[in-house]
């Protein structure tokens, strides 16, 4: 429906001159759901209440789920070398130092339910943005197996926001008591606050784009062909729709904040974010620092 192929058939077979960009868009993928069960396994230990616990097993057996339709892509469709991708799918691990996950945002530690709970948000939205671009391949098997997979993305999503609406309401309702929160179990505003720049510039340093059509290609009123120039800024329009949808769940804590009465308002970060990484490893936005591993495992004790 897009492309230099629009108007051509859908493929039901891998065409060789796509054959190892469409390999690794699938490995890419597929990496992702594995590692993610691996940032979570130690929190069923901790878990804040069944109902919890509940939503972690589903996100696990979920992400499983989504690896072995990967995984099955590669076997069927892409001979000795897709089964070669999938054995070392089982080789690398999450923030393992000589084998880690391809993406940096699936390294990452993940020491507590806050963090899970914006990891779950946060990359989530960024995995419902690279799905429904993966459903729009003209390759027929990915499309179709990754519109499944778009159906469970979401209630992933709803356990990251309302996770941390949870919190964001226990706090405020604790700063009526108390101007300490942290001595009544609270979270205090100003570390959500960091907890978001952390896991939504993590976020969105992974996104791209490739063999994928644009998130619900045939609403966009254009050719969807593009010229060279529109297609040089694709993925700069295509972060903007990520920008936008966590813009949303930030409008739904802070209704929330100023219903409790209190002045104080969640934001995202710039770009330019401390990571503690990367090309902006030694500055800060709106004044405020990233937790640093050590602070966010204070935190979680």
């Amino acid at each position: 429906s897009f492309g230099d192929h629009k108007g051509d058939r859908v493929w039901n077979e891998v065409p060789g001159e796509y054959r190892a960009d469409l390999r690794r868009l699938i490995v890419t993928q597929g990496d992702t759901e594995p590692a993610s069960v691996e940032q979570l396994q130690h929190l069923g230990k901790t878990a804040p209440s069944l109902y919890d616990l509940r939503q972690l097993f589903q996100v696990n057996v979920e992400e499983g789920r989504h690896l072995w339709a990967m995984v099955y892509l590669l076997h069927k469709y892409f001979g000795r070398d897709g089964r070669e991708e999938a054995d070392m799918m089982l080789q690398r691990h999450s923030g393992d130092e000589d084998q880690p996950r391809i993406l940096g945002a699936f390294n990452e530690t993940t020491p507590d339910w806050l963090a899970f709970f914006m990891f779950s948000y946060f990359t989530d939205i960024d995995g419902k943005y690279q799905l429904a671009s993966l459903a729009e391949s003209a390759f027929d098997p990915l499309s179709r197996t990754c519109k499944f997979m778009l159906t469970e993305e979401a209630n992933h999503m709803f356990t990251g926001e309302s996770g941390v609406m949870r919190i964001v309401n226990r706090t405020c309702e604790l700063m009526k008591e108390s101007d300490d929160v942290t001595k009544l179990g609270g979270i205090p505003l100003d570390l959500i606050q960091k907890y978001i720049n952390f896991h939504y510039s993590v976020s969105l340093d992974f996104y791209a784009c490739g063999l994928k059509g644009r998130y619900k290609e045939e609403s966009i009123d254009d050719d969807h062909i593009l010229d060279k120039h529109e297609r040089t800024h694709l993925n700069e329009r295509l972060q903007n729709d990520y920008i936008e949808d966590c813009e949303r769940g930030l409008a739904r804590w802070n209704k929330s904040i100023r219903n409790h009465g209190i002045d104080f308002e969640l934001e995202l970060p710039n770009k330019s974010i401390n990571r503690r990484v990367g090309r902006y490893a030694d500055h800060t936005a709106y004044g405020v620092s990233l937790p640093s591993i050590a602070e966010r495992e204070y935190v979680a004790s």
